[in-house]
């Protein structure tokens, strides 16, 4: 496979990345790449036990096995680059290459599209529970991964912030609206009502607001899978039968289970008293999310200019 040589710029970064490593004692340094170099000639540049390559490019994943670095796949969508340097981190912690806790140089492109020229230094002092793409992409449904991931994210951050200094339980099922309507019935008038499409769609930021602050009222999001909020506040009638659940789970994680199995629809549950997101499929617990308490951290570390060596 072709390498790419390093450019004149990379040599010296990686220089300053390796001491900033020895420095904070990280435990790994990543690299989000999108170009084909060599890794092996990076990995003795570094002289670090364990180099993490994360890039949704096939041959650049290839080329990083070939020269023994890690490697953590990506998926391809349009994110900001702390966006993908974050769901690197998670899905290395994932697939147990990094333990919360450590600390992480990582490199990336901050300003160019192609060209490697920022390092961070990335301390992961928080249990890091948000749902990994991995996981999500284990579950069998029609709902596409960005709209069910926006769901389970606006899950999350309900369970984590609450609302106005009060903790919030919260229900949204994701799919099969039409099903999931025959199965419910209004128990407010509907907030959501009259609205024209666009108004109502989970990508809206306006939208996600809404649905926070709604969240206190009693029922549960009916959501299409295209993302368009179809109803709140409706109260969910699917017989709870057959049904398996550990001790302890309420209401709300009973009506969850049991839309999922009439439906085969995504149920996804806000404990109010944990604030623990429970994702169900087919009556059962298929994911579980913690709550984060506290994002990633950023740390900025000032250094002095690398000097060849």
């Amino acid at each position: 496979m072709t390498r790419t040589p390093l450019p004149p710029s990379l040599p010296r970064l990686l220089k300053a990345a390796r001491s900033l490593a020895n420095e904070a004692d990280a435990a790994a340094i990543l690299i989000l790449a999108e170009t084909v170099y060599d890794f092996q000639e990076i990995k003795d540049l570094l002289k670090v036990k364990k180099l993490i390559i994360a890039s949704h490019l096939v041959d650049v994943q290839e080329a990083a096995t070939a020269d023994g670095a890690y490697v953590v796949p990506l998926s391809h969508e349009p994110q900001t680059r702390h966006m993908q340097v974050s769901q690197a981190l998670l899905d290395a912690i994932a697939d147990d290459l990094l333990q919360t806790g450590a600390r992480v140089v990582a490199l990336y492109a901050g300003f160019e599209r192609d060209a490697i020229d920022t390092v961070s230094v990335i301390s992961l002092t928080e249990h890091l529970a948000k749902l990994t793409t991995r996981d999500l992409q284990r579950l069998e449904t029609q709902v596409p991964l960005p709209i069910l991931r926006r769901v389970v994210d606006l899950a999350v951050e309900i369970g984590r912030d609450g609302r106005e200094g009060k903790s919030v339980g919260a229900l949204f099922v994701v799919g099969n609206h039409r099903k999931v309507l025959e199965h419910s019935h209004e128990s407010v008038h509907d907030p959501f009502r009259g609205y024209n499409k666009k108004e109502r769609m989970i990508s809206n930021a306006r939208v996600r607001e809404s649905v926070k602050e709604l969240a206190q009222i009693d029922g549960a999001f009916v959501i299409a899978t295209d993302g368009c909020v179809m109803a709140a506040g409706r109260i969910l009638d699917a017989p709870a039968e057959e049904l398996t659940l550990s001790k302890g789970l309420g209401a709300r994680h009973w009506a969850a289970a049991a839309i999922s199995k009439a439906t085969k629809a995504i149920a996804i549950a806000v404990s109010e008293s944990t604030g623990t997101v429970r994702l169900f499929q087919d009556g059962v617990v298929v994911l579980r999310i913690e709550p984060m308490m506290q994002a990633m951290k950023w740390h900025d570390v000032e250094t002095e200019p690398p000097v060849d060596s």
